[in-house]
């Protein structure tokens, strides 16, 4: 909220981990949590899988991953590369030469899972590639797909085989003198993705990329994602972050920029605070609200607005955005504007006017922050 003060309580102490790269995207230390996705479509359909990535990008993603599974594929990767708007990484799985074309290609970031890209001499391969050619890497470990050592270790995945996993591959980039890359730890199971995070968090500060995996569908998969991340992010634990839904990728995008929002630790576009509606709303909350949350897709100012029905919190949610509407009666409510009543205005003009009075509001603070930089 742009005119009020950040209260302490608010605050999250993140935890400290080096800074490193993906393409122009700084991850971790003192950089903002970037928000990822991966694309569905074929990569070998250039045109396809640029529109995608064109798309989550506009959405707000600073990172797009595209899965490389053929040769074929790494050859199409070239030219998303040079199309894209924003930084790819390599998704790679069992063929490591995979990885050292997609370097080859220009990517920012190679992804490789400790549990099926091959042995060490393998992984320094990929290593010297990625030097090479300026990529950073992911270890992505999966609860689904660990070393069978340690599965034998263990009995089953388990957060100590994660960590074990993780801890053994980096040791393996840090024995070659390469120290750019992240890693991630992930399971479609909550309980256990959050105990991996944690463990690794203690006994590294490489920059960690947060994710539950196979989440599940849009309405499923983002309560689960923003249970698992919630309470990981809210821990400081987190430098990047991608949900995993059965969804338009565009989706994941959203529900990881709202999971961020929730908690303060990232504002992009209008944070809409609104009633669940009951008997006394006087106009039509959830109709109000879906049409606001389409009109206002293209702010990305970040700023806040209220829809409430009637006028037991209204008021008092009003105080606290930027652009506010509490419903009253005889056809008509109140407008507020910086948390203060401004004037009164008809059902009928509510959604044109509310959305004039955001985009009124999103340049005024877009001026103002120009002229804070200016005067830097």
């Amino acid at each position: 909220m742009s005119h009020n003060p950040i209260r302490p309580w608010r605050n999250i102490e993140r935890r400290r981990s080096r800074k490193i790269h993906v393409g122009s995207v700084a991850v971790g230390g003192d950089a903002p949590i970037s928000v990822q996705t991966m694309t569905n479509t074929l990569t070998t359909d250039v045109k396809a899988t640029i529109a995608q990535v064109q798309a989550c990008a506009e959405a707000g993603a600073d990172i797009v991953r595209v899965s490389v599974p053929d040769e074929a594929s790494s050859k199409a990767l070239k030219e998303i590369v040079r199309e894209s708007p924003v930084p790819i990484v390599a998704d790679i799985h069992f063929h490591y030469k995979r990885a050292i074309e997609s370097a080859e290609a220009g990517a920012g970031c190679l992804r490789i899972n400790p549990g099926n890209i091959g042995d060490e001499t393998r992984v320094k391969e990929v290593i010297r590639a990625a030097r090479d050619h300026g990529c950073s890497i992911r270890i992505g470990v999966n609860a689904g797909s660990l070393e069978r050592h340690l599965l034998e270790k263990y009995g089953e995945p388990c957060p100590e085989a994660m960590i074990e996993s993780g801890l053994d591959h980096i040791r393996i980039l840090q024995d070659n003198d390469f120290f750019e890359f992240k890693i991630s730890c992930k399971a479609s199971d909550v309980f256990l993705a959050a105990a991996a995070y944690q463990g690794l968090a203690d006994a590294t500060d490489a920059p960690i990329h947060l994710g539950i995996t196979e989440a599940g569908g849009l309405t499923s998969g983002t309560i689960k994602s923003a249970i698992g991340l919630g309470n990981l992010l809210w821990m400081g634990i987190g430098d990047t972050v991608r949900v995993s839904l059965s969804a338009d990728p565009v989706e994941e995008v959203k529900v990881g920029f709202e999971i961020l929002k929730s908690l303060g630790l990232r504002h992009r576009g209008v944070n809409i605070i609104s009633c669940p509606s009951c008997a006394r709303q006087g106009f039509d909350v959830i109709r109000t609200v879906e049409a606001l949350e389409k009109r206002l897709e293209h702010i990305k100012t970040p700023m806040s607005l209220s829809i409430i029905g009637c006028v037991v919190n209204g008021p008092g949610e009003a105080l606290m955005t930027d652009v506010g509407f509490t419903g009253g009666g005889a056809g008509s409510g109140m407008v507020y504007l910086a948390g203060k009543q401004s004037h009164k205005l008809s059902n009928d003009e509510m959604i044109e006017h509310i959305v004039e009075q955001v985009e009124k509001k999103a340049e005024e603070l877009e001026a103002q922050k120009a002229g804070a930089q200016a005067a830097e």
